[in-house]
C-alpha cells in the first residue's frame, strides 16, 4: 500500500534521516513528559572495566501502582533515546519516537501501564539537550579530559544493568513487559535471559537474537567512514575539529540500509531524480540528486551526535548474543517470559530471520513464544515509523 511521507525528527537503528509518516490527527491532548536524571558513582561492565560517575537520563509516561508491577521497559533503537512518545512541551512539533502506540488507550496503554524509557550509556546524539549519557565524549574524572578511546568497551547487557539500576532506584522489582524497537529489541531479548525473573513478557520489533556474521561485517561498514576521516585523529578529535563529514557518511550509509529500494524510487521521483542529470554529468564533484538529499541529511544529523559515540554503539551491537553466554540457543534457556517478535519482512537491515531464529529456538525449548511480521515500504523502519500496524497485536499480547 502506498502511503504519504514526510519529513519528520530522528529515527533509529537506525535510521539518522528525518523521515517519517504522517501522524494522525487527534483531538487529544499531547501526552507529556520530563527527562529525569540517574547518576551512579560507579559502574562495573560486563568486560570487567569501572565507569566512574554515570549519568543516563529518563523518561516516564502514566502512573505507577501502588504495588509497583505495571511497568512497561521501553529500550531504544541505535540512533534514539529515551523519548519514546509524548512532548516536553505543548508546542514541540513532534513526539515521541513511539508516540503512536504509547499513551492513552494505545496499544502500551498509559492508562493501565506506567511506561518508562532511558537513554543509553555512550548514547549517539552526545550534543542533544534532552540527551544525557556516559560515553566517549563524557569528562574522564580521574583526568579532566574527555575518555575518547579510552572509554570501556560497553554491550548490550551494560545498557540493561544501567536500566535495571534506574528501576531499582525506583523500587521497581518486576516488569510487566520490556519493549524495543532494533537495537532495542537486543536489550529487551537481553532482560528475558539475563533477569528472568524480572520479565513476564518480551516483544522484539525488528530485531534479532544475535549479530551474526553478516549483520557483524555490516555494522563494521557504520565504522569505517568514521575511522578514514583525517580529523577522527584516533578518537583525540577537540569539539571544534570533529569528523563530522566521516559520520556523515557513515549516517548516509545508515539511513539508506534501514529504508528500502521501494521507499527510494518514490523519494526519487519527488525530486525529479534521473540517471542522466546534468550536474553530475558535466561534473564529477557534482551529485545526484538522490544523492544530495540523502548527505544533507546526514550532515544535519550529525550537528547532535558524536563519532566515538557511533563506534562504541557498533561495537555493542556487534558483541550482541542474547544471553551473552556462547551460543543463542543456549542464552536462550534461561528465558520464562512469553515472547513476541516483529520483524518487518521488507527489512534489509535486520532482516527477519534473525528474530525467527530466536523464535524458532525458544519454541523448540517449549517457551511460550509468538511471532508476527510487519509489512510496508519503510525497510527496517517499519518498526519505527508504521509499527501501528501491528497495535492490536501487541495490545493483546500486552494485555493477556
Amino acid at each position: 500500500m502506498q502511503r504519504t511521507l514526510k519529513l519528520v525528527t530522528g529515527l533509529w537503528l537506525l535510521s539518522l534521516v528525518q523521515i517519517g509518516a504522517v501522524a494522525k490527527e487527534t483531538a487529544a491532548p499531547a501526552l507529556l513528559t520530563e527527562k529525569q536524571t540517574f547518576e551512579m558513582s560507579d559502574f562495573q561492565t560486563f568486560g570487567g572495566k569501572i565507569i566512574e560517575r554515570v549519568r543516563v537520563g529518563w523518561e516516564s509516561y502514566g502512573q505507577m501502582n501502588a504495588d509497583k508491577d505495571n511497568v512497561v521497559l521501553v529500550t531504544h533503537y541505535f540512533s534514539g533515546t529515551s523519548h519514546a512518545a509524548g512532548k516536553y512541551h505543548p508546542d514541540d512539533t513532534t513526539p515521541g519516537y513511539w508516540d503512536a502506540i504509547i499513551g492513552p488507550g494505545k496499544a502500551i496503554d498509559t492508562n493501565r501501564f506506567f511506561v518508562v524509557s532511558v537513554d543509553s550509556l555512550a548514547n549517539l546524539n552526545a550534543y542533544d539537550a534532552n540527551v544525557i549519557t556516559t560515553g566517549p565524549a563524557s569528562i574522564n574524572p580521574a583526568t579532566g579530559k574527555p575518555y575518547g578511546l579510552t572509554f570501556p568497551v560497553v554491550t548490550i547487557r551494560d545498557f540493561v544493568n544501567v536500566q535495571k539500576a534506574v528501576l531499582e532506584s525506583l523500587g521497581i522489582k518486576r516488569l510487566h513487559a520490556v519493549v524495543g524497537p532494533s537495537m532495542g529489541s537486543m536489550q529487551a531479548l537481553e532482560w528475558a535471559t539475563a533477569y528472568p525473573d524480572w520479565v513476564d513478557r518480551m516483544v522484539s520489533v525488528i530485531g534479532a537474537g544475535e549479530s551474526d556474521a553478516w549483520t557483524t561485517a555490516a555494522l563494521e561498514q557504520w565504522a569505517t567512514p568514521i575511522r578514514l576521516d583525517p580529523n577522527w585523529q584516533q578518537g583525540n578529535y577537540s569539539a571544534e575539529n570533529r569528523p563530522d563529514d566521516g559520520l556523515a557518511a557513515a549516517l548516509a550509509l545508515i539511513t539508506q540500509q534501514a529504508l528500502h529500494p521501494q521507499f527510494f524510487a518514490r523519494q526519487g521521483q519527488q525530486l525529479g531524480y534521473s540517471p542522466v542529470e546534468q550536474g553530475p554529468l558535466e561534473d564529477i564533484n557534482s551529485r545526484h540528486s538522490i544523492v544530495n538529499w540523502l548527505f544533507e541529511r546526514a550532515h544535519g544529523r550529525a550537528k547532535k551526535m558524536d563519532a566515538n559515540h557511533l563506534l562504541y554503539l557498533v561495537r555493542a551491537c556487534q558483541l550482541f548474543v542474547a544471553g551473552h553466554n556462547g551460543d543463542l540457543a543456549t542464552g536462550l534457556k534461561t528465558v520464562t517470559a512469553k515472547t513476541l517478535f516483529m520483524p518487518a519482512s521488507s527489512d534489509l537491515l535486520l532482516m527477519p530471520y534473525l528474530a525467527q531464529s530466536a523464535h524458532n529456538k525458544l519454541t523448540a525449548q517449549g517457551k511460550h513464544s509468538d511471532y508476527q511480521e510487519l509489512h510496508g515500504e519503510l525497510g527496517h523502519l517499519e518498526g519505527v515509523l508504521d509499527v501501528s500496524e501491528q497495535a492490536q497485536t501487541l495490545k493483546t499480547f500486552l494485555e493477556n
